[in-house]
Formats: structure tokens, sequence, C-alpha cells
């Protein structure tokens, strides 16, 4: 007998669902789908200005891949991977994550990307995510066991860097022309300054 594969859509904005549900449901084309502590939530694709940071947060991360052989296994986001977040009821598809272990060996999806863990996560704010990134992502993401979330966030010019500490997060906050370094990536003079005028800022 075959299982029966949830849809979801628009209007299924601030519904209950628990995470093995959402993990098999099927969304509606057109729409970013995120499980929220349990609950729905449903964004439009974000603008182009969105997808120019990310994709400038991307080139910097990717050079540094190519040209120190073994710090980083992989590089994903949205589509590409995602964090099953059982304590929380949480599903996140962040925008960039730097993964420095292969993958756990698994039998089910479900079980890769509960275990997976990306050493860094990367969230560009936009109007519709800035609760989300600033106040719930963080505590999801401490414990999940990611060591440091960078925050990028266009409207104010800054970087919110946020490391693990002692099982607690430390934050600094960079901002251009600084550049960001990090024990995690040996080598890597991350430019925020960059990734803003590529996108457009000034």
């Amino acid at each position: 007998m075959s299982k029966t594969i949830t849809k979801i859509g628009p209007a299924d904005h601030g519904r209950r669902m628990s995470l093995e549900e959402f993990d098999e449901a099927e969304g509606q084309e057109g729409h970013l789908y995120e499980l929220t502590r349990g609950i729905v939530t449903v964004s439009d694709i974000p603008h182009p200005f969105h997808f120019r940071l990310v994709d400038a947060i991307n080139r910097q991360l990717r050079a540094y891949q190519f040209s120190h052989p073994g710090q980083i296994v992989a590089i994903g986001g949205g589509a590409d991977c995602k964090l099953l977040i059982e304590a929380f009821d949480s599903e996140r598809h962040p925008d960039v994550a730097v993964y420095k272990k292969a993958p756990p060996d698994a039998e089910t999806s479900f079980e890769i990307w509960t275990q997976w863990v990306p050493e860094i996560l990367v969230e560009v704010v936009s109007s519709s995510s800035r609760q989300r990134d600033y106040e719930e992502k963080p505590d999801e993401y401490m414990q999940f066991g990611v060591k440091e979330y960078w925050i990028v966030d266009p409207e104010v010019r800054v970087m919110v860097v946020m490391r693990r500490v002692r099982g607690r997060w430390v934050e600094t906050t960079v901002r251009p022309p600084a550049n960001y370094r990090t024990r995690l990536l040996p080598g890597l003079a991350f430019s925020i300054e960059t990734v803003f005028k590529t996108a457009g800022l000034t």
C-alpha cells in the first residue's frame, strides 16, 4: 500500500505539523517552506538582491575550498541541504552551510539530516526573516551543534558572528572594511565589504 504524501501550500502557513510529516511533505512551487518549532512557515522566494548576497558569500568560501584542499568537505544551502532539529521540531534550510566532515553513514535521509552537522551556518537577513534569523535560529543552531553562525544583515551593513564558547554564543559584530577570520577555516580572510559591494551596496 502506497504512503500518502502530504501536500502543502501558502494556505498552510501557521499549520501545526510534526517534523517527520513535514520532512516528507511536498510544497507547492513558488514558495519556500520551513518548519518553525512545529509550525509551518511559508515565505516568498527572496528578491534577486538576496541571491546576489548569497552568491557573493559562496564565491569567497568556494575560492577558499579550492585553495585549501581538505578544509571544507561541502558547501550547501537552500534546497541543497537541511537541518532537522528534533529538539525544537524544526526543519531549517540555511542560506549557506559549511561542512568540514563527511556525512554520517545512515540508512535514511531523515537520519542523515538529523546527524550531519555543519560547522558554519550563514543566513542573509531579509525583511521577512529578521525575527527567525536573530531570535529563533541561534537557540536551534546551538542545540544542533553548529560551531559558528554568521548573520549577514544588508540593512545595517554588518555581519554578526556567533561563536560557540563553552556551550553558549559569544557575539562579534564585523563592519566593513574589517575582514573576519575564524579558526575553523585557517587562512580565510572573509570580506563582508566585498559581499556588500558585489551585491551593489556601497
